[in-house]
């Protein structure tokens, strides 16, 4: 296991810079942070949002991997050398992103339905960028059927990627459905590359299942699980498991970071919204406190129920941890 590297996976409108960096502070152990996706436009311009979030002084004492979304190798190769200037040795080729907005672009898992003009494109920035940065991808199996992996996969070996990080399903799965375990095996397998799973990772369990099913995979990435638990990489490195103490701490920094970061109650209390989502699965809390979280449109009102929550809830243990849950818009 401690050869294992464990990596935090990029979540849009949640893995921003103040939580990774307050993850890293109290949970140490995750070996790279992956970043959400930047969509550069023509010619690499960035969005300033963006430009926050790679900006090397908000990533400092942690390893980020700046994640790169487009379908235009022009703007991939800028954008690659302009995050190499200001000192990441490693980008990643978003090609799983199955939202709707981006899929109808023809980028994230939707650049997978061509895989002729997705040829060209490794072909292009390869050629550019070789000896330059690194680069890795992060992949679906295809768009409706695990059998276009078939036709794609073979595509990845033609080129000297940093890492294959394999998410086993569909972009039709969304986020529903099983991971096809049985076709990453197959994948993982035939595959010249270091070879890293994603995908319904929520417990240590399941963490060592997956490695002791596929024994070439050599990294796992992790989502959702470590929002739910985010002490789960630490635990699995030695150290301890998750308590109160640390989750309360961890809360009230990440909540006094959005309090700067962002303009209104409105702003931050979406952001803590989304992330309670997934944390009060890790609680035993009333369900008229996690209701009083989510209807709270003040902040007095968000902290009073809060409140409530960590003084009134324990740990749950991992044989009561969900298995799934279904985020919300709150």
């Amino acid at each position: 296991m401690n050869e294992t590297a464990f990596y935090y996976a990029p979540m849009e409108g949640i893995t921003n810079h103040c939580y990774r960096r307050l993850h890293h502070k109290h949970f140490p152990g995750i070996d790279k942070y992956f970043m959400p996706f930047m969509a550069p436009h023509l010619k690499g311009h960035i969005k300033n949002k963006e430009k926050n979030d790679i900006f090397p002084g908000n990533n400092e004492a942690l390893t980020a991997v700046p994640q790169i979304l487009t379908n235009d190798a022009e703007s991939f190769i800028i954008t690659a050398r302009m995050l190499k200037d200001l000192g990441y040795p490693e980008v990643n080729l978003n090609l799983g992103c199955p939202s709707p907005t981006v899929v109808t672009k023809g980028k994230g898992s939707g650049f997978l339905a061509y895989p002729e003009k997705l040829d060209v494109f490794l072909e292009t920035i390869f050629n550019a960028l070789e000896g330059e940065i690194a680069i890795s991808v992060k992949t679906r199996l295809g768009m409706t059927d695990p059998a276009e992996a078939e036709v794609i996969f073979p595509l990845y070996e033609k080129y000297p990627l940093e890492e294959l990080i394999i998410h086993p399903r569909t972009q039709k799965d969304f986020y529903k459905n099983t991971p096809n375990r049985e076709m990453f095996k197959t994948l993982a397998e035939k595959s010249r590359h270091k070879i890293c799973y994603n995908g319904n990772l929520y417990t240590e369990e399941d963490c060592r299942t997956l490695l002791e099913e596929v024994p070439v995979c050599q990294n796992l990435m992790l989502g959702r699980g470590l929002l739910r638990n985010p002490a789960l990489v630490r635990k699995m490195k030695g150290g301890r498991d998750l308590n109160m103490a640390d989750f309360r701490a961890f809360h009230d920094e990440v909540y006094e970071a959005y309090r700067e970061l962002y303009d209104g109650p409105s702003a931050i209390l979406g952001h803590m919204k989304e992330l309670w989502v997934y944390m009060e699965s890790m609680l035993t809390a009333e369900p008229r406190d996690v209701k009083a979280v989510r209807k709270a449109r003040k902040l007095p009102e968000y902290e009073l129920a809060v409140r409530h929550i960590f003084n009134g809830s324990e740990i749950v243990s991992v044989g009561d941890q969900p298995r799934e849950t279904e985020a919300v818009k709150l």
